[in-house]
């Protein structure tokens, strides 16, 4: 197959397209607009592979997304380019609605005028995989409520309410124009290449540096944690073998309130790098420290995966304990990559890609 992934510079872009050159005989194309969550250091390891290219652009520009259509001609496209991150889409909604609305609907028509003018079997064969998140859904109240695929959508901030209106589009397209499309909702991924403002790798990083590891309110939010080379293989298997129009829900069976990740990273970090804990400092916990909460903070979250599970056999091979360790030891391998994510020096890699392509030239 030859499968474009948007948004592959991403922390679960990038997973997806490591997988897939890794993984599989599958040819890849990432487009990427490099925005300040798109990191080519991420893909480093990958980036010189003869089934591998990478394309700087916007899924907004209509002129280079269908050069890149016609000239490479997919299978699928896997559509994970979008603004992500809660706390930022508070401060500034406007970019959330330009790329995730505004963004997707862009790439919906450009694929679907390519689309349009296949041959009835390839037309039948193409798949639009849209890649969504659990936060559409808004909350959970009850401890033993899980998200399912017909759970009704009341998200309840501009990242989630921008992320719920493009899964609308993508079912449009497909219930209008009839468009094969696919549609996930993952729980909060965590891994290896986590952009260092998430919870995980901001805790772990300021740990080390002796800084304090901020909890909002009193910490009892919970989330479902999936490690993202699971959520990859996920991905995968639904591209390849999900059902057209089809909606799977992707959740690590693994519920945790924010502070006992905390606690959890921190007891990692006694085990593991006993030797870096800062002087002055006792316990890594010690450093633990309430914030105020944000504005609409979601209570919990939880995926009922079962669907995934009954009728495509996938099912996440880490627990939050065996991936939180590889993730913690990741990091503590590699922070050199974080230091280039830290001090921005990671964005010189915007022009340092052998396999750039400029397709309008």
């Amino acid at each position: 197959m030859r499968i474009l992934v948007t948004g592959g510079a991403g922390f679960i872009g990038s997973a997806l397209v490591r997988h897939l050159i890794e993984n599989t005989d599958h040819e890849v194309l990432n487009l990427d607009k490099l925005t300040y969550a798109g990191n080519l250091e991420s893909l480093q390891r990958i980036a010189s592979n003869s089934r591998y290219e990478f394309v700087h652009a916007d899924i907004a520009d209509t002129a280079v997304v269908s050069a890149v259509l016609e000239r490479f001609q997919p299978d699928a496209i896997m559509h994970l380019a979008a603004e992500s991150h809660v706390d930022r889409s508070i401060d500034g909604p406007a970019a959330f609605i330009q790329t995730n609305i505004v963004g997707t609907y862009a790439l919906l028509e450009s694929t679907r005028a390519w689309w349009s003018t296949l041959p009835d079997a390839k037309r039948a064969a193409f798949r639009f995989h849209h890649i969504s998140t659990d936060e559409v859904y808004g909350d959970l109240h009850g401890v033993n409520d899980l998200f399912t695929e017909t759970t009704p959508y009341a998200p309840s901030s501009p990242y989630s309410a921008s992320k719920a209106a493009s899964d609308h589009l993508v079912r449009a397209w497909q219930r209008t124009y009839g468009l094969p499309v696919l549609i996930t909702n993952c729980s909060n991924n965590y891994g290896p290449y986590h952009f260092p403002e998430k919870l995980i790798p901001l805790t772990l990083l300021n740990a080390l540096a002796g800084k304090p590891l901020p909890v909002y309110g009193n910490g009892e939010q919970v989330r479902d944690w999936l490690y993202v080379e699971d959520h990859a293989r996920a991905l995968f298997t639904v591209v390849t073998s999900g059902a057209v129009g089809e909606t799977y829900n992707i959740g690590g069976h693994n519920e945790q309130k924010n502070i006992e990740v905390v606690r959890q990273l921190c007891a990692l970090l006694e085990e593991l790098a006993p030797e870096r804990r800062p002087a002055g400092i006792a316990h890594y916990a010690d450093l633990i420290t309430f914030v105020k909460d944000r504005p609409g903070h979601d209570l919990r979250y939880a995926i009922d995966a079962s669907k995934i599970q009954r009728e495509l056999g996938w099912t996440p091979d880490e627990t939050f304990s065996t991936g939180l360790r590889k993730t913690v030891q990741w990091y503590l391998a590699n922070l050199d990559w974080c230091k280039n994510v830290q001090d921005g020096s990671y964005q010189g890699e915007r022009l340092g890609n052998s396999n750039i392509k400029d397709l309008i030239a």
